[in-house]
């Protein structure tokens, strides 16, 4: 328990930290690979060198300050991060290591603030917070583990398929190599992966989101190949790794599914919106919906650069038959052959009653009238900015707040 003087204390500390930004957490990353480079093998060394995962750090630690008082308050950021240590593995082990170097890491940074008594609080508070997400993320090995199909840390998987969906996104379904079942998951989670790729100091693991519906045999992800053509930041290691060196028959270790962005039964409208390879999920819950025969309206709105990068084009329009979907879709910029290709159905107008194609960014606003704003379910994947903009509108348009639900990939933004 902590006293209300480690309250105070750790609050007191509040304009320390936001004066010195994210310069406490890069110093904490490097002092803590320095003296523990085997986290290198767990941690995503990309986001280190892109700032990613400091801001991210930076930002929790700033929030756990604000409300130590109100731990509540920060309960949808422990189950998300809870989720993440699921799928990295993450074990009661790790947690006192990284509690010595933040600790450090603030007495070598601000000696003279950093007191003793101000040490010894943010110690009784950082071991509350380790308790907190040990006991949740113990919580989540368990329910997996005991339910069909699950099991605890690494497990062996087939691919035994691999099939392009675009130019940019490849599609690898993985069946386990023991041959039994596999746990269900909800629409919208992701799966752990870890790889070794040649030539690369680290073994690096990566979260994708399942892109099918779950049917207790195999898992699907769709990863999107990044660009790699600055060998400065190593962009794309493992999605390059995976298309062009794994191949039917490879074996890889994954961990159970986890993620706290998946879909909600209710019985009102949902609202599916996505840019890029955010496709994913949503692509794991339109699947999802159709397997269930769902009668509810379903409005799936999807941006993306062109034709040739539109994943499961085809897919969705065949759900259009299966589901009260209408779906949506704009494109930034399109060749003379996707130009014609869609004047001959009909540029923004509606194709076989129900598949309508734009052009420029998602504007919301001429949809107002046909979109479930007072009552509907909104998801939302891919880009942090792509999504602030939806949000915005959403926002503007009258929805609540708490129907927009939204997944990250890679560090964790607030939109």
């Amino acid at each position: 328990m902590l006293s209300a003087k480690h309250i105070e204390l750790v609050k007191s500390t509040i304009p320390l930290l936001e004066s010195a930004g994210t310069g406490i957490t890069e110093y904490f990353y490097q002092r803590m690979f320095k003296h523990n480079p085997e986290l290198k093998h767990i941690f995503n060394m990309t986001n280190q060198r892109t700032g990613g995962q400091p801001a991210a750090l930076f930002s929790a630690i700033a929030a756990y300050a604000k409300n130590i008082d109100n731990l509540a308050a920060l309960s949808g950021a422990v189950e998300r991060i809870a989720h993440k240590h699921t799928s990295l593995n993450i074990q009661p082990e790790h947690y006192p290591i990284v509690g010595h170097h933040l600790l450090a890491t603030l007495r070598e940074l601000a000696p003279e603030a950093f007191t003793a008594e101000v040490e010894e609080a943010w110690a009784a508070a950082y071991g509350v917070l380790a308790g907190i997400f040990i006991n949740r993320e113990e919580e989540l090995y368990q329910k997996n583990a005991n339910r069909v199909g699950g099991w605890l840390g690494a497990r062996q998987f087939k691919l035994i398929e691999k099939r392009q969906e675009s130019a940019l996104v490849t599609s690898f379904i993985f069946a386990p190599v023991d041959d039994e079942p596999v746990v269900d998951y909800q629409a919208g989670q992701y799966l752990g992966i870890k790889v070794e790729p040649a030539n690369h100091e680290y073994r690096e693991m990566r979260q994708y989101s399942l892109s099918d519906k779950p049917n207790g045999k195999t898992y699907r992800i769709s990863v999107k190949r990044e660009d790699s053509s600055n060998p400065d930041d190593e962009p794309g290691t493992v999605s390059n790794y995976l298309h062009d060196q794994v191949n039917v028959g490879d074996v890889l270790d994954i961990f159970p599914p986890a993620g706290d962005f998946h879909y909600v039964e209710r019985n009102e409208p949902v609202v599916l919106i996505s840019a890029g390879v955010g496709v994913t999920p949503m692509q794991s819950m339109l699947e999802m919906l159709a397997s269930k025969k769902s009668d509810k309206p379903v409005f799936y709105l999807h941006a993306c650069e062109n034709l040739a990068q539109h994943s499961f084009n085809d897919r969705v329009q065949a759900l259009t038959s299966e589901l009260k979907l209408t779906h949506h879709t704009w494109y930034r910029e399109l060749d003379g052959n996707e130009q014609e290709a869609l004047n001959s159905q009909g540029l923004g107008q509606s194709n076989s009653g129900s598949v309508n194609s734009h052009m420029g960014f998602m504007n919301l606003v001429p949809m107002k009238a046909d979109l479930p704003l007072d009552k509907g379910d909104f998801y939302l994947c891919g880009p942090v900015a792509f999504m602030r903009f939806v949000k915005q509108q959403l926002i503007e348009l009258g929805v609540e707040d708490t129907r927009i639900h939204y997944e990250v990939f890679g560090p964790h933004s607030e939109l």
